[in-house]
């Protein structure tokens, strides 16, 4: 058991919904006589969930600053409608149309961002409002009708990377090519991390650890990449799937590697703490809304992309969803804890469950009830062990590793610690918060 926990750099209980995910993957694919680990189901789950998958990064920062985002869905839906309808009789070229998308989503986001930020009126409120605004908005647009967009849309929602093979190797090589690259990525990242703990003067994991480690995380990519690139011929990596990995990669360095990223944390931790550390809240609330608009308008151009149409009804619900996977993954209810990796996790384990409950032909119904019951479980699961005074199972899932840590492996920062530590990063010219008198 302690070298499983060597290997794996801490508390097993942080792996438990990977545990969880794997486990359903594999019970699902007995129950349903194999058809769950195959190349067909994995492409399409990735790419029929690739838009939840998407709203889930940006509502993980909504929630950790202690705000939560009810109008994803309908940002969503209104941004297709709005390209949909600007290539159709504004005569917008795909790309003219797909960039007039994000403008609208950044644009909506920066005025429900606005009355947060700058009025004082919760996220919660402000983005209520916007749900029904701009789901009135979209059925308005569209006369209750589905509108056809361009078919360029449709690679990106639904589209594969290049056909390459199979020659020589007898599956689709791009696939292979991305496939060897996240390999040889991870590889490098252990390396440096080994480095960086032998410069910091920590303690060292033993050869044989970060080699297991590799192997596990070599394996797991290459069976990836296997099943992704040997399917019928045609098909490969999704794109949206390809995009997606670009965003967790970008909002992961974003929130554990930068300045910004502490930001969010401390001002979701304690409010008050972060601003006389320095934080300049309002701009971190605002620049949060708008992030999470921008990337419910890339979602909502998926979607039609995958559909090849805009419709009235397009982003009913995603909130929800978006929100489930979020706290399957780890965050807190109150802020100030959540991680995009956890996230995701989160959102596989809801797809996972929608995909297997499907191939066993369990009707919708039953499939929302699960669905609750499961949420219901992980977060009440979660609450237990931080009252008994345990570490969080899921809130420090993929938790960074600092330099300095005994192994490599150390406890995530509290918010109040981030927000303490913020006073030598952050100006130093800010104004004192209204209502906080100088310290005697």
């Amino acid at each position: 058991m302690k070298s499983i926990k060597q290997v794996l750099g801490g508390d097993l209980r942080q792996y438990t919904m990977v545990f969880a995910l794997i486990a359903l993957l594999l019970a699902f694919n007995v129950w349903s006589g194999g058809r769950m680990l195959t190349s067909s189901n994995f492409q399409n789950l990735l790419s029929g969930n690739a838009y939840v998958l998407i709203l889930a990064i940006g509502m993980v920062m909504v929630i950790v600053i202690g705000q939560i985002d009810l109008s994803v869905g309908s940002v969503a839906g209104v941004v297709g409608m709005s390209a949909a309808l600007s290539a159709r009789d504004l005569g917008f070229t795909w790309w003219m149309a797909l960039l007039f998308g994000l403008l609208i989503g950044a644009a909506i986001g920066a005025w429900q961002g606005f009355w947060l930020s700058k009025l004082g009126i919760p996220g919660f409120i402000t983005t209520l409002a916007g749900m029904m605004i701009f789901r009135g908005a979209v059925i308005w647009m569209s006369d209750s009708i589905s509108v056809p967009v361009p078919d360029e849309f449709r690679y990106f929602g639904a589209g594969y990377l290049p056909e390459w093979g199979p020659t020589f190797t007898g599956m689709n090589n791009s696939t292979l090519l991305l496939g060897i690259l996240a390999i040889a990525f991870f590889a490098w990242s252990e390396l440096r991390r080994r480095r960086a703990l032998s410069r910091a003067g920590a303690e060292v994991p033993a050869l044989w650890v970060s080699a297991t480690r590799f192997a596990l995380i070599a394996l797991v990519l290459g069976y990836l990449t296997w099943i992704f690139g040997s399917g019928r011929p045609g098909t490969s990596f999704p794109v949206p799937g390809l995009i997606l990995v670009v965003l967790i990669i970008i909002y992961h360095i974003i929130t554990q590697r930068t300045v910004f990223g502490r930001h969010i944390y401390a001002v979701g931790g304690n409010k008050s703490a972060a601003a006389l550390s320095g934080v300049n809240t309002k701009r971190t609330y605002f620049l949060v809304m708008m992030n999470m608009s921008f990337l419910a308008a890339l979602a909502g151009l998926l979607f039609v992309g995958r559909s090849t149409s805009a419709g009235p009804s397009d982003g009913t619900m995603w909130e929800l969803d978006a929100i489930a996977a979020v706290f399957i993954g780890g965050a807190a209810v109150s802020g100030g804890i959540g991680t995009v990796i956890g996230s995701m996790v989160g959102g596989l384990v809801m797809a996972v469950l929608n995909s297997g409950l499907m191939l066993m032909g369990v009707g919708a119904d039953k499939t929302q009830i699960i669905k609750g019951l499961v949420l219901l479980a992980a977060v009440a699961f979660d609450v237990y062990n931080k009252q008994q005074g345990r570490p969080s199972i899921t809130g420090r899932l993929f938790a960074s590793k600092q330099p300095g840590s005994v192994g490599g492996a150390s406890a995530p920062e509290t918010p109040v610690a981030v927000s303490a530590g913020l006073r030598d990063q952050a100006p130093t010219d800010k104004k004192e918060p209204e209502g906080v008198g100088p310290r005697s």
